[in-house]
């Protein structure tokens, strides 16, 4: 379910930008004519990213208006996601994966972590305005359990400790590096690979 707040406050308008405006008809380029609702996604997420994070009723309005859709539709999609927000969230939006190869490696004690250091609970947003934390279904990086995805990034191998260096480090106005926290490359072993280190060479008989 999507992150909302019936009693949000709303803007009273909402219209795409001019440089939006453009990707707007990129979008729309891409679907044949008169099928122009496939395109009520990727709208929806622009909106969202101008709007700081959330999709406020008039964006779902006025997306629904440029598709020729009704609005209860559009607001049936963007209800049915959690990508999309119907509430203001902080600047980065920590969605912490609680399936069980996360859980069995240490999302709990990542969740507790999150709460020291930023004061708030699963669908709480900090008093400073930062962080919003959402607890969310597998985000496949399982090998890399636990992990948080913080807006479009994802940080993985994390324990308490590095959680907590990652979070004062975005408090700090810092861009830590995305990816596994404790130094192993992708999905590699921690001990770097074990296979296809060396060339085999291999004859191949010809058959006549």
């Amino acid at each position: 379910m999507s992150t909302s707040a019936p009693g949000a406050e709303q803007p009273e308008s909402f219209a795409f930008s001019a440089t939006n405006r453009k990707q707007v008809k990129v979008l729309l380029g891409r679907y044949p004519k008169g099928r122009q609702a496939s395109a009520v996604l990727p709208l929806l997420d622009l909106a969202q990213r101008q709007s700081d994070g959330w999709l406020p009723q008039p964006a779902i309005e006025h997306v629904a208006g440029l598709l020729d859709m009704p609005a209860m539709r559009v607001q049936e999609v963007a209800s049915f996601y959690t990508m999309f927000n119907l509430a203001p969230v902080g600047k980065y939006l920590l969605q912490l994966c609680g399936t069980t190869p996360c859980w069995l490696r240490g999302s709990d004690e990542v969740r507790q972590a999150i709460t020291e250091i930023c004061g708030i609970g699963v669908g709480e947003t900090s008093e400073d305005g930062l962080f919003t934390l959402v607890e969310v279904e597998c985000l496949g990086a399982c090998v890399n359990a636990p992990m948080v995805q913080i807006n479009d990034d994802f940080y993985e191998d994390l324990d308490t400790e590095k959680i907590k260096k990652l979070l004062i480090a975005l408090k700090n106005g810092e861009t830590p590096a995305m990816g596994p926290q404790n130094g192993r490359r992708s999905s590699e072993p921690l001990g770097g690979a074990t296979t296809l280190k060396s060339k085999i060479q291999t004859k191949t008989k010809r058959t006549r």
